[in-house]
Formats: C-alpha cells, sequence, structure tokens
C-alpha cells in the first residue's frame, strides 16, 4: 500500500477493538442525514428510481461510468493545482451549491450536474485518503477511492448489510481501474439515479439537490474513513486488511457471526 510518511499516522500500535468500533459508529452514522431527505420528498428511495423517463434509465449506467472517467480525470487535476486537502465544509458547501443549481432546471440540469458532482465527491474521498498517509496519486489509492463509491448509498435502505466495497479486490493488471470502474458504475448509478430522481421534483427540484448533495458528500466522506481506516489500522497492527474487515462486519451485525464450531 503506498503511503505518504509526511502524513503518516503515529507509530504506536492502536486498540484494535476501539478503532473498530469507532469505524462502526462512523458507518452507522452515514446515512443519518438522508431520512431528512426523504422525508422531504415523501418518498423511498426504491420508488425514486421509478419517477424517472425510461429513456433516462435506459443509459443511466452509461452516464454514471462516464462520469465516474471524467471525475478521476478532474480530480486527480485539481490535485496538481490545490494539492493540500481540502476542509470538509468546503467539499460540503461546493457540492450543496451545486446540487440547487442542477436540481434548479429540473432533470436536464440535473444530468448536466452529474459529472461535476461526482467529482466533487472523488475529491472528498482523495482528501480522506491523504488524511490516513495514502497517496491519492497512486494507482492502487485511485483504486480504493474508486472502490468507496461501490457503497450502497446514503439513500439505501438495505440496513447495512452491503459492506462488498470493504472486501472488493481486483488484479490491478492492464485495464483494472477501467475493469474496477465498469463494475462500481451499475452500483453508482442506482445511487445517482436516486439524485436525479430527488431533483426533478417539481417546485423542491433546487432544495432537493441541495439537500441530497449535502448527503451525498457526507456520506461517502464517512464511508471513505471507514475503508481508508480499516487500511490505515491494518498496516499500524499488523493484522491482515481480511481479519480486520471479518471483525467490523461482526461488530456491525452480530448475527453474521459465524457460529461457534
Amino acid at each position: 500500500m503506498t503511503q505518504n510518511p509526511d502524513t503518516a499516522r503515529n507509530t504506536a500500535k492502536p486498540d484494535v477493538d476501539a478503532e473498530l468500533d469507532a469505524l462502526v459508529l462512523r458507518y452507522r452514522g452515514a446515512s443519518g442525514l438522508a431520512i431528512d431527505v426523504l422525508n422531504l420528498l415523501g418518498g423511498t428511495a426504491d420508488g425514486l428510481i421509478d419517477k424517472l423517463p425510461e429513456p433516462v434509465r435506459n443509459r443511466l449506467q452509461d452516464a454514471t461510468e462516464l462520469a465516474l472517467k471524467q471525475a478521476m480525470k478532474a480530480a486527480n487535476g485539481s490535485r496538481r493545482i490545490v494539492g493540500a486537502p481540502q476542509n470538509g465544509w468546503l467539499h460540503t458547501a461546493l457540492a450543496t451549491t451545486i446540487g440547487m443549481a442542477g436540481g434548479a432546471g429540473g432533470l436536464p440540469s440535473a444530468l448536466a450536474e452529474l459529472p461535476v458532482t461526482t467529482t466533487i465527491l472523488l475529491r472528498a474521498i482523495q482528501d480522506v485518503a491523504q488524511d490516513y498517509g495514502f497517496d491519492p496519486s497512486a494507482e492502487n489509492i485511485q483504486f480504493d477511492c474508486i472502490e468507496v463509491f461501490a457503497a450502497s448509498g446514503p439513500l439505501s435502505d438495505d440496513d447495512n448489510s452491503d459492506l462488498g466495497f470493504l472486501g472488493a479486490r481486483m488484479a490491478l493488471s492492464s485495464g483494472g481501474l477501467q475493469k474496477l470502474t465498469a463494475w462500481v458504475a451499475p452500483r453508482l448509478a442506482t445511487v445517482l439515479g436516486q439524485k436525479l430522481a430527488a431533483q426533478a421534483v417539481p417546485v423542491l427540484g433546487a432544495a432537493a439537490g441541495a439537500a441530497t448533495n449535502y448527503a451525498f458528500v457526507n456520506y461517502y466522506r464517512e464511508i471513505a474513513h471507514v475503508h481508508f481506516g480499516l487500511r490505515r489500522l491494518a498496516i499500524e497492527t499488523d493484522v491482515p486488511h481480511a481479519m480486520l474487515v471479518e471483525q467490523f462486519r461482526r461488530k456491525l451485525r452480530p448475527e453474521l457471526a459465524s457460529p461457534a464450531a
């Protein structure tokens, strides 16, 4: 795992159990803001997708994959201009403002805003990676940043059952990042489809756009803390990452624990 030695954390080994408890709290709290969004819209996450016009639903996955590729280029480019991690409030403010503008024009402007919001989300994820001592320009860390988007999304009602993004690993051979992007795109398309539908609600479009983007940027930032927190913990404690992920799963959902032999 590529690290940035200047920002790497303390050499003292942390308390694994306490660190995992803190990450579980982060994960559980990540979607809290989205409840207010759904209350505002008076609907459910699954119902939002059905509100999209069929032509939009049919091309949503392709649009999402393109947005991810554009976001990676734009986010990496922004790091060369403004290299230091930005305060979380800045990402939140930008995402909220752009979401409001995208929602104000209904579905057409919301679609146009999609790559911009995806870029802001990715840049926020990269900044969290850097906070944990990882180099966002390294290929394997770019891989990790895209993996964060495989989480179930802030409007999901899957009661924290989708944790595949924590253990997802693909060989970084030729085309590895492109393969990962193609794998993540359908999952993220469902999440972004909910956002687009929310922004298309008459009258509430601007407010819904601001609210969803606010919830999204905070959600993916918290998920990034979980993702990179586990990777950092594996390095600092010499505990295999896969073992930490399993312990995390069991703390999050005790019913997933294997029965005693």
